[in-house]
């Protein structure tokens, strides 16, 4: 299958990577010269502009960095260049009204398009292990179904256009959340005394066991290896964790839903953003206990 990947950041790279790996003639784009010469090392046709890029292709995939750049891409470079036949699927985290705006666009024109936002972190885009939830009609969701499953273990279906987004907010909101209330057990429980790693062991098989404490650890030399090893480089940066947040309580203004817990993670996020943290992963907000 011939893939066109729009958006080769940090997540994008290696999810292109992925899809030649499987197998697929992968045509990229991205405005970093960089980004353009890592992916033709890794086995990409690279192209200079985003209608070159689609042109005979059987599927766009593009993972960029917000809702106003998905828009223009598709309606100006997207739609009307492809072959109608291709299916598009949009890997961006964005709002939810503008993920429908653009899919409506697209079916409009005749087009099949999925939203597919990811969950997993740089290290999953590169390992193939990504989480991807779908919005988008039944057929397109059968079609994208194998080209995600190339990028990624688990594709689900979230719902209609615009549910996958939905999926992404809530669960990056509870990410947060739960985050959060882990620093500050960690931090508590080192103030009453108790040792990190006996506490971990006693609340890893306990009723506070979540993920942010088992697989990613906010302390050093505690549990699996996490960015908190390497001085809270790399992972999941916290300028993209507050992108998340505020996108999440955009939505819960929007349907009406009651986040006091996300509105104070919210918070929290932005002032440690604020102070100069944003290329932090944000597991580091410990720090600020």
């Amino acid at each position: 299958m011939r893939i066109a990947f729009i958006g080769l950041g940090n997540m994008g790279s290696g999810m292109a990577a992925n899809l030649v790996k499987a197998g697929h003639e992968v045509s990229a784009f991205d405005l970093s010269d960089e980004a353009l010469a890592q992916a033709k090392q890794s086995g990409c046709e690279t192209f200079s502009t985003v209608g070159d890029a689609v042109q005979g292709v059987d599927a766009v995939v593009s993972m960029l960095p917000n809702g106003a750049i998905v828009k223009r891409v598709y309606t100006s470079d997207v739609i009307g260049k492809a072959p109608q036949s291709a299916l598009l699927i949009d890997c961006s985290t964005i709002d939810v009204a503008t993920a429908r705006e653009v899919a409506t666009a697209a079916s409009s024109a005749g087009y099949e398009m999925v939203d597919a936002p990811v969950s997993g972190g740089i290290a999953a885009a590169n390992g193939g292990t990504l989480t991807f939830m779908v919005g988008g009609g039944k057929d397109a969701f059968a079609k994208a179904q194998p080209i995600l499953s190339a990028m990624g273990k688990t594709v689900i279906h979230a719902g209609d256009s615009g549910a996958g987004q939905a999926a992404k907010a809530c669960n990056n909101m509870l990410l947060a959340i739960h985050m959060i209330g882990t620093c500050e057990a960690f931090n508590m429980a080192k103030k009453l005394g108790l040792d990190p790693q006996t506490f971990y062991d006693i609340s890893s098989v306990s009723s506070g066991q979540n993920w942010s404490m088992t697989s990613y650890c906010p302390l050093p030399g505690v549990g699996p290896q996490s960015p908190a090893d390497n001085d809270y480089q790399g992972g999941f940066a916290t300028a993209l964790m507050l992108k998340d947040l505020s996108l999440a309580m955009d939505a819960a203004d929007t349907s009406g839903a009651q986040t006091p817990m996300g509105e104070k993670a919210k918070e929290l996020y932005k002032a440690f953003a604020d102070a100069g943290n944003g290329a932090l992963d944000f597991s580091a907000i410990i720090k600020t206990l």
